[in-house]
């Protein structure tokens, strides 16, 4: 398979993906009303992933150096499908946070491998773009995996989840097939005993010391910060939905595919234009100011509608400044080095999420509102710390 035609199979199969991985998220506020359940249910059990999503991704991240990306994402794949189903079959709250813990395990190494693939496979002159198109699809496809997954819940919450599994082990046998030549024949040999180790995760966190800097340091605490903001406006934002408005699962998919429409015009144009055009570093500071503000619209919001347009600006942001990141951070790391670089960011990615989901969840309680003006805190540092990086750059070069 050539390379072009190779990508694009790649990326073909990286939209099934999104798109399953979305399937139960409507339906989840569902799933904790009907079971009777608190509500702050709705942000420890994304938080329960991340967690292991966050301990697990420096161990893929420097997996991926022995073992193909097809045996990877196989393997992630389908125990992630597994995970879904035993969430579904889920009755209580201890089954429910054993459940998503279960599949935190494999969706880091889900979204590791995306990026160390892309990352290694890419001729350096793609590299940017195709980390954009990446960070598109997970943003554009996850909204229409949204819509769809409404409309399923619409019939039955239990469909939602099962057709999820099921494309979710459909998708991994694609990605087994169309990742054939990835390097296989410069994998490192690997023993029972290193793989036990290299499975350690603080050993892993440990490893970081080989390329952490002051410039790291801040980049990974940008990606936490704006992951912090981003999830838990999320969260929130679904629950909102379904609890103050009284909309269905379609509905909460229709919105989310808007925002993936609009999410999907402004990578394609804006994204790749900053990319390619400007400073990234100055870039930073302006789109996370763009969360910032479009956070405290949702909050100071007299009506639906501003709420709304206020939350798709909020999503729009946040999608468009994820791929310019990801260069930002790719491009700071060695060759040799890439793969636990990139592990290591989808590790502060999900300590992000860790903490936006259950500060949203538990502060619903006391204000539906205060989970929006938590994120526009959050989104306010995060601006800052874009401006110390900027700065700290400019001063490094002088």
């Amino acid at each position: 398979m050539k390379y072009k035609t190779r990508f694009n199979a790649f990326f073909a199969a990286m939209v099934i993906f999104n798109l399953a991985a979305n399937f139960a998220h409507p339906v989840t506020p569902t799933v904790i009303q009907n079971l009777h359940l608190h509500d702050y249910m709705f942000g420890v059990a994304l938080a329960a992933m991340q967690f292991t999503n966050f301990l697990t991704s420096p161990f893929w991240g420097k997996i991926n150096s022995y073992i193909s990306a097809r045996i990877s994402l196989l393997v992630c794949c389908c125990g992630y499908g597994i995970a879904q189903v035993w969430f579904a079959c889920s009755v209580t709250e201890p089954q429910i946070i054993l459940a998503r813990m279960f599949a935190g395990l494999f969706t880091g190494g889900v979204f590791v491998s995306f990026l160390t693939y892309v990352v290694g496979a890419s001729a350096p002159e793609d590299q940017g773009k195709h980390l954009t198109i990446t960070a598109t699809i997970q943003s554009v496809a996850s909204a229409f995996g949204y819509m769809v997954g409404g409309f399923l819940g619409e019939i039955s919450v239990l469909l939602a989840f099962f057709v999820q599994a099921a494309t979710l082990f459909a998708v991994g046998a694609m990605f087994f097939l169309i990742c054939k030549s990835d390097g296989e024949a410069e994998r490192k040999p690997i023993s029972v005993k290193q793989l036990a180790r290299e499975a350690n995760p603080f050993q892993a966190f440990l490893d970081s010391r080989t390329f952490m800097s002051v410039s790291f340091a801040l980049l990974f605490a940008v990606n936490v910060l704006i992951n912090f903001g981003n999830t838990g406006f999320d969260q929130a934002f679904n629950y909102y939905l379904k609890d103050v408005l009284g909309l269905t699962s379609s509905y909460n998919g229709i919105i989310k595919a808007a925002v993936g429409l609009i999410s999907f015009i402004s990578n394609m144009t804006l994204c790749l234009w900053i990319i390619r055009k400007t400073d990234t570093k100055r870039s930073m500071v302006y789109l996370t100011a763009v969360c910032a503000l479009a956070s405290l619209g949702t909050v100071l919001s007299p009506g639906i509608g501003l709420f709304m347009a206020f939350g798709v600006l909020a999503y729009a942001g946040y999608s468009v400044s994820v791929p310019v990141l990801q260069d930002m951070v790719a491009n700071q790391a060695s060759v040799e080095q890439k793969n636990l670089v990139m592990g290591f960011f989808n590790a502060t990615k999900s300590l992000g999420s860790i903490a936006g989901s259950m500060t949203a969840g538990f502060i619903y309680s006391i204000h539906v509102k205060l989970p929006f003006a938590c994120t526009f805190a959050i989104y306010g540092i995060s601006v800052a710390v874009a401006a110390g990086y900027l700065g700290y750059r400019r001063r490094e070069a002088a």
